[in-house]
């Protein structure tokens, strides 16, 4: 049951504001420097940049190639590129084949396609069982796969960091790059989540 009245805690964004404030009066950051690492993080590294390669491949079939033959070159046609992200090596979802991926000495991560990773990525509980129990691991996550579908986990290093390029939805033709993009999310290129139609 969560405490409510007077003593109860505060929203996180209203603590995380005032934690902020507190160490600005301390002089301990600069907002304009949290600002800009919070801009970085929102516009220039993160999973909009991931959904925009994996458009890029499903629209184009000589990137889609070159993405699946050298990843991280192929990520870096799109000025995409930098640390967490030397590396970057892509894998294909199929009608028979699901990857997914895990970090099960740390938490591994390309992170200008797909920004910070998620708690649930870094949770020991994750990193162990979805090696020994994949299809049960993506079920309780809510993507359940066919009997007959293969299912590999792919494990991330220092020196090598997986991305999935998810099955488009069918019935998406008709749609944009910019369109195809907005469907795309990093649960998807981790490989615990299906794209969707709209």
């Amino acid at each position: 049951m969560t405490p409510t009245g007077p003593d109860a805690p505060l929203p996180v964004a209203l603590r995380a504001e005032a934690l902020e404030q507190l160490l600005t009066e301390r002089g301990l950051i600069d907002p304009k420097v949290m600002n800009g690492i919070i801009t970085n993080y929102e516009s220039n590294v993160g999973p909009l940049n991931g959904a925009k390669v994996v458009a890029r491949a499903w629209t184009d079939p000589e990137y889609r190639r070159r993405l699946l033959d050298d990843g991280t070159a192929a990520i870096k046609e799109l000025g995409f590129s930098g640390t967490q992200g030397e590396h970057i090596v892509v894998v294909e979802n199929t009608a028979t084949t699901h990857n997914v991926v895990v970090c099960t000495l740390c938490s591994c991560y390309p992170w200008p396609v797909l920004g910070l990773p998620p708690s649930w990525y870094k949770d020991p509980a994750y990193r162990s069982r979805v090696v020994a129990q994949p299809r049960t691991v993506l079920s309780e996550m809510g993507l359940d796969l066919a009997d007959d579908v293969r299912i590999i986990v792919r494990d991330s290093t220092s020196e090598v960091r997986w991305l999935v390029l998810p099955e488009r939805p069918a019935g998406t033709e008709h749609l944009s790059e910019a369109e195809l993009a907005s469907l795309v999310t990093r649960d998807a290129m981790v490989g615990v989540a299906k794209v969707e139609a709209p």
